[in-house]
């Protein structure tokens, strides 16, 4: 089996790519998986870090304004297009699969031209226009949610096989994880993530929330700021003798290698939308507070977040009227109700599909 897998830029594109090769090499050891990404990318530190081979187009996204950036953006998609071709030719994949990003749309391109079949991911509840644009001549367009039916013309090949990244959410039982994490077996847990380049309203918002409650002597909290925002953060909690006052039950990090050890290790968690965390919480039903990023295309990580909590198994926080207190009310709302924490689990659980890489592998090779 030969396998090309494109996409790139962010996180969310990487990691469901990287999740699903990941599988493919534990049930088909002999598989040739080729990443292709865009140069100066994310990818280029995370694919050859996991051990997997990538080759790099000079591509960028089209910008929201006109000229001069557009006609560079046109010319450096053309001629990644034909830098495309002749990796596709020199590949000759049984299968290209992109999953989204600058890199992405290139190569599924060259590799529709050559009759390649092409299979899309798309990890959010709003496709991406690309996505849209390049449905109707795929061989299979996978979705991360049923919502997203609707937003395709052609039906017959969209399947729902949920996100790759949630096959990867290890089954560690939370006493186990707490200790991992030198955190408290007993106390409840509140991990907070800001994301993991930080955002400066949500951590704003956690400083004031953790500095309101350090007096809360049946709390313990693991919060992730970003690692632009840790220096400020931990400054302005000094400063309010916050470790203090919280004893041994605060900890502070501007990044989580392991996220899923923390997310198995909380009761609740305080998070952003993107559809990597989505697939991830979903996975092992973590009940959660929601705070969509309003800085993303098609505004689609409050769709996904609207998705959760219409479905009771998050409650969405719009950044836009975000303060302290109301983190407060909400996280004592939930933490003091296991009725209604056990209800969202079950309701998480229900979203999930930790079966979503070896979905998408026996669409490629259906059962005999």
């Amino acid at each position: 089996m030969r396998l090309i897998l494109t996409g790139g830029g962010t996180g969310g594109h990487i990691y469901p790519a990287l999740a699903l090769a990941q599988y493919i090499k534990k049930v088909n050891p002999g598989a040739e998986i080729l990443f292709v990404g865009a140069r100066g990318g994310m990818e280029e530190k995370l694919i050859p870090g996991a051990g997997f081979r990538l080759q790099t187009l000079n591509v960028r996204g089209f910008p929201r304004r006109l000229p001069p950036r557009l006609f560079s953006a046109v010319y450096l998609l053309a001629s990644s297009c034909f830098q495309a071709g002749k990796i596709v030719d020199q590949v000759d994949p049984h299968f290209v699969m992109g999953t989204g990003g600058y890199a992405a749309a290139p190569v599924m391109l060259a590799a529709l031209k050559k009759n390649k079949k092409v299979i899309i991911h798309e990890q959010n509840v709003v496709p991406g226009l690309t996505n849209r644009f390049l449905a109707p001549w795929v061989y299979r367009v996978c979705l991360s949610f049923e919502g997203s039916r609707r937003y395709f013309i052609r039906r017959s090949n969209l399947f729902v096989t949920g996100n790759p990244r949630a096959s990867l959410m290890d089954r560690v039982d939370k006493t186990t994880a707490r200790r991992a994490l030198n955190m408290d077996t007993e106390l409840p847990l509140l991990l907070a993530v800001s994301g993991s380049r930080g955002a400066a309203k949500v951590n704003e918002s956690m400083v004031e929330f953790l500095l309101r409650s350090s007096g809360n002597k049946n709390l313990q909290v693991l919060y992730i700021t970003g690692e632009s925002y840790y220096e400020k953060v931990v400054f302005r909690l000094q400063e309010g003798k916050c470790f203090e006052q919280f004893g041994g039950r605060l900890c502070v990090r501007p990044y989580q290698q392991e996220m899923p050890l923390a997310m198995a290790a909380a009761d609740l968690i305080i998070t952003r939308a993107g559809a990597t965390t989505i697939a991830e919480i979903t996975a092992i039903g973590l009940p959660a507070i929601i705070i969509p990023s309003p800085n993303v295309v098609h505004n689609h990580q409050f769709i996904n977040a609207r998705e959760l909590a219409g479905k009771g198994a998050a409650v969405l926080l719009e950044e836009t009227v975000l303060d302290g207190r109301m983190l407060q009310q909400a996280v004592y709302e939930l933490l003091g109700s296991p009725s209604r924490l056990a209800e969202m689990k079950e309701n998480s659980k229900k979203l999930g599909n930790t079966g979503a890489a070896e979905n998408i592998y026996k669409l490629m090779f259906p059962p005999s």
